[in-house]
């Protein structure tokens, strides 16, 4: 007969068998998974990058100091690109006897592209818009306040009047996130026609760009083998996530980690279904053995019976996956609304090619064995079991969680964490196991008659309550890490942007008017001040060689040698920073010493002891690199890259940078403000707080969405392994109900049974949990002061003791009710 006919019969004929609906429903859960956890992780990185490109006013962008030249734009118009064009520069607007320096852009009419453009009228009513129209401005309220304005009025900006027509509440801020002055938005064309945007002008130049996302890349690879005008960048969602990037690629690592862990879970369930599978397919591979199959047609028949099995299932899994991810991004989308986001294919189909995988890895070993079942263990079973001291097959599914660790977590430091803890988990968790069952021995002849049953039930099993407790544990364990890692992760992201983050930077403060500026902020309301000393200089040598004769593999470092370098100094490490190497400066130094950003170290390749040439102002200083420090720059505190002592620095010319915290409602106190210090920057950043606050909120909804299904998964694949084993409890029910047990002393013994096997699992993941936990949030995640919740693993551990115990008992309930005939008869 065909083999693959016969696989077809023997799978239809063996699709009663609880084991191998067990087999299918862990496949179709661990496709479904893996999945759907990665198709949301995908569309909610895709929408995560869709937002941060509202911030740009397009999906790309080009800037440069003069026009971008047209065969950009006409490239983008072929790939069917939606294009715009802007500038931003400097200019004095006049209005009622008074004059204000303004952020001035110059839009056409098709800005923004992305990201939404509101505007206010007179009367407080807002509404979304376009660029404004020829003759016409939009100013913000900082610009009206200070000009003493209202829409309707007309100003005079670059020689030509202009009516206010409308306030500029919110606008994409085309990468710059920051602004040094009041805004003002006007017309392209009015811009040009003025003179503003002509030869020598400080304008910079904007082409935007909006589209499908394929059009973009190909429009991006374009532009990249192109050569770029003298002075142009490419923009990017990404340029404008600087101050977010711990915030997004803790979100990203996250979201690897709950679809990793979902498919663990899932390979442990296939792994005893498969066991459990194998073992009753024994007696039959012994007689086909004993009427003279060959080895190979046997095993040809398994791996077929197994494939026709995993094809349906994985191409059902994917289109599940589809449909389920679409729904969930349906009831999801509430995070990204507005935000166009395409269904993609590759995450469901990747996932039906791991669920597979998975399949192989963890069913293989034990089907394999049974090729190698004796004709003779038809009569004798005890001889299809072949004790082995080591079996190489079993490195299969190691070496399958291996590389299922690596591809999920995109990270090698974040696969060798995961890896080694399960690996932890493991260990101790078998360990214990074997212990319980050698207590069991010694315990069980004096104890209740119903943990007698229930310890000598696992001491038969030895070697599947081993494995069984193992699998337990490894499952709890990704779930109590789960549960413990997200909410830490979740607490930090907020923790970074506290209510009070400093949402104002004065610039150029002089050393006069330090002693009054403190007492007018806090007469206004202000808090958090913070004042740093700001010298300019520039990098002339490094270890007494001229910076230009230096060549560094990081194309970065000459760049960045050209600039201008902002110094400051400090008696104290300033907060936000932590030093990674060396020691901060002492009270007295006999030579000037540096403090070096890491990301400097990393570029310029300096090590500790070298000396550093600053020029400032009409002199130069000479620094040893005494230390490297780790800056977050996430925190929005004033932060430098290079540190000076203070015994050293402080006769060098310098003015002071301040920062501090001010509530919304103050336009008027800082109109005044500014009157009152002409020589200061003001600088707001209050509107990028609120857009990060609300990217970051975003980032959290969606990873407790994706979390919360993980979750379920987990919970699923969990009941799909404690399921698998139940079938081996049947002949002991039945022979136990034969000999006057009652239902009673069954469902105690099996609760004790279970309980035990809890409570070593529990035990075990919530250790597991947190020092897998602890290792991820401080070495992954980098959350500050991130210490496992003890009271809650407590809790935890006790749960899952008992939760193990009702689904076992959920297992054994039909068979307390049936009769002992029947069961023997169906064994």
């Amino acid at each position: 007969m065909n083999l693959l006919r016969l696989a077809l019969r023997n799978l239809r004929r063996e699709w009663r068998l609880p084991e191998l609906r067990t087999l299918a429903g862990s496949l179709l859960l661990a496709v479904l998974a893996l999945g759907v956890v990665a198709t949301l992780a995908t569309r909610v990185e895709r929408g995560i990058l869709a937002s941060a490109a509202e911030l740009i006013g397009g999906d790309i962008g080009v800037s440069a100091p003069q026009q971008v030249p047209q065969p950009y734009a006409d490239e983008a118009r072929r790939d069917g690109l939606a294009t715009a064009r802007a500038a931003g520069f400097p200019s004095v607007a006049f209005a009622n006897g008074r004059s204000q320096l303004l952020d001035v852009e110059a839009t056409d009419v098709a800005y923004p592209l992305r990201g939404k453009l509101v505007l206010a009228d007179a009367n407080g009513h807002q509404r979304n818009g376009h660029g404004p129209a020829g003759g016409t401005v939009y100013l913000d309220h900082r610009a009206l306040v200070a000009l003493s304005l209202t829409p309707g009025d007309t100003l005079q900006l670059g020689g030509r009047e202009l009516r206010i027509a409308a306030e500029l509440v919110q606008q994409p801020d085309g990468g710059a996130l920051v602004s040094l002055a009041p805004r003002a938005l006007m017309s392209l064309a009015d811009a040009e026609q003025a003179g503003l945007l002509g030869v020598g002008s400080r304008a910079q130049h904007r082409l935007l760009l909006s589209g499908a996302p394929d059009a973009v890349r190909r429009w991006r690879d374009w532009a990249q083998r192109q050569t770029l005008p003298q002075g142009a960048e490419l923009i990017t969602p990404e340029q404008t996530q600087e101050r977010m990037r711990t915030a997004f690629d803790r979100a990203g690592a996250f979201l690897h980690l709950t679809a990793l862990l979902a498919a663990l879970l899932a390979g442990v369930a296939i792994a005893l279904s498969a066991q459990r599978y194998a073992r009753r397919k024994t007696p039959e591979v012994a007689l086909l053995r004993a009427l003279g199959t060959p080895r190979r047609r046997v095993l040809g028949l398994l791996l077929l019976t197994l494939a026709t099995l995993a094809l349906p299932i994985a191409l059902a899994g994917t289109v599940l996956t589809l449909g389920t991810a679409q729904l969930a991004w349906q009831f999801a989308s509430m995070l990204f609304g507005g935000i166009p986001t395409e269904l993609p294919w590759l995450p469901a189909l990747l996932a039906a090619a791991m669920g597979l995988a998975v399949l192989a890895g963890f069913a293989l070993p034990p089907l394999l064995r049974l090729a190698e079942v004796p004709p003779v263990a038809v009569f004798r079973q005890s001889l299809a079991r072949r004790v082995r001291r080591f079996d190489a097959l079993y490195l299969l599914p190691v070496l399958v969680a291996l590389a299922l660790i690596w591809s999920q977590s995109g990270s090698l430091q974040l696969a060798g964490i995961l890896a080694a803890s399960l690996a932890g988990v493991a260990l101790v968790a078998a360990l214990l196991a074997t212990l319980l069952l050698w207590l069991a021995r010694r315990v069980a002849p004096g104890a209740h008659p119903a943990l007698r049953l229930g310890l000598a039930a696992l001491a038969r099993r030895r070697g599947l309550s081993v494995v069984q407790a193992t699998a337990l544990a490894l499952g709890l364990t990704a779930l109590l890490l789960l549960s413990v890692v997200a909410p830490a992760l979740l607490d930090g992201w907020r923790r970074e942007l506290p209510a009070d983050t400093p949402n104002w930077f004065a610039l150029n403060l002089q050393d006069e008017q330090r002693g009054n500026f403190a007492p007018t902020l806090a007469r206004i309301g202000a808090d958090q001040l913070n004042m740093m000393p700001l010298a300019v200089g520039k990098l002339t040598a490094i270890n007494g060689k001229p910076i230009d004769s230096l060549h560094f593999a990081d194309p970065r470092a000459k760049e960045w040698a050209d600039r201008q370098l902002r110094l400051s100094w400090s008696d104290a490490l300033p907060p936000a920073n932590r030093v990674i190497a060396g020691q901060w400066f002492g009270p007295a130094q006999a030579q000037a010493e540096v403090s070096v950003d890491r990301m400097w170290r990393d570029m310029f390749a300096l090590k500790l002891g070298d000396t550093m040439r600053f020029d400032v102002g009409e002199g130069h200083l000479d620094a040893k690199v005494a230390s490297f420090r780790q800056v977050d720059w996430s925190s929005f505190r004033v932060n430098f890259f290079l540190l000076l002592d203070p015994a050293h620095a402080g006769a060098l010319p310098h003015a002071w940078l301040a920062s501090f915290h001010l509530a919304p409602g103050h336009a008027q106190a800082m109109a005044q403000l500014s009157r009152d210090y002409p020589n200061l920057s003001l600088v707001d950043v209050d509107d990028l707080l609120a857009r990060i606050r609300q990217i970051v909120d975003r980032v959290g909804s969606a990873v407790r969405w994706i979390l919360a299904f993980s979750l379920l998964a987990g919970a699923l694949v969990l009941a799909a392994s404690l399921a698998a084993s139940a079938a081996e409890r049947r002949h002991e029910a039945a022979l136990l109900r034969t000999l006057g047990a009652r239902r009673a002393q069954l469902r105690v013994a099996a609760a004790c049974e279970f309980a035990l096997l809890g409570l070593i699992a529990g035990l075990t993941a919530a250790l597991g949990s947190a020092g897998a936990g602890l290792w991820l949030g401080h070495a992954i995640f980098h959350i500050d002061g991130f210490v496992p919740p003890l009271a809650p693993l407590a809790l935890g551990a006790l749960g899952c003791a008992c939760v193990v115990m009702l689904l076992g008992l959920a297992g054994t309930r039909k068979v307390a009710r049936t009769s002992p005939m029947r069961l023997l008869r169906e064994g």
